[in-house]
């Protein structure tokens, strides 16, 4: 069993550069994952974000015949609560008899969907359905524009 032996000769500078380089390849793998890792000041950032409108109630009014009838949406941090006509008239409802069908419509998809995209309305009540989701669209956007 003859062996030969091997001598190997580390220079100083040498080692000393390599470990250098060692610790900074790590020191930017740490930079990297801490850099595209999600991280709590993110969560927050979101959490604080969430809240999509400032809780209370919100009015519009539209003019039918010239008497105003208000559509009030009730909405907390984060969901549309309620959605009612409010000061509606027996005069009203007589001269436009599919005013309460088409906004009871409506409020359903909205409240269901906390969302104004997507609503769909039928082709009897359609322009009574505009003018109602125009005063709705109205109120929510005064809930979202008192966001601080």
């Amino acid at each position: 069993m003859s062996s030969k032996t091997k001598i190997v000769v580390l220079r100083g500078k040498e080692l000393l550069y390599t470990g250098i380089f060692a610790i900074l390849f790590l020191l930017f793998i740490v930079l990297l994952v801490i850099m595209f890792s999600p991280n709590h000041n993110d969560e927050t950032a979101e959490t604080m974000s969430s809240s999509v409108y400032q809780p209370g109630v919100y009015t519009s009014s539209i003019q039918l015949n010239g008497q105003s009838v208000d559509i009030e949406v009730t909405v907390d941090e984060t969901n549309i609560t309620s959605i009612r006509l409010v000061n509606l008239d027996e005069a009203i409802t007589t001269m436009y008899p599919l005013i309460e069908p088409a906004f009871e419509e409506l409020a359903a998809q909205i409240k269901e969907n906390q969302s104004l995209e997507n609503i769909t309305y039928s082709d009897d009540n359609k322009y009574t359905s505009m003018v109602l989701l125009d005063a709705i669209t109205s109120s929510i956007e005064k809930a979202k524009e008192q966001q601080p």
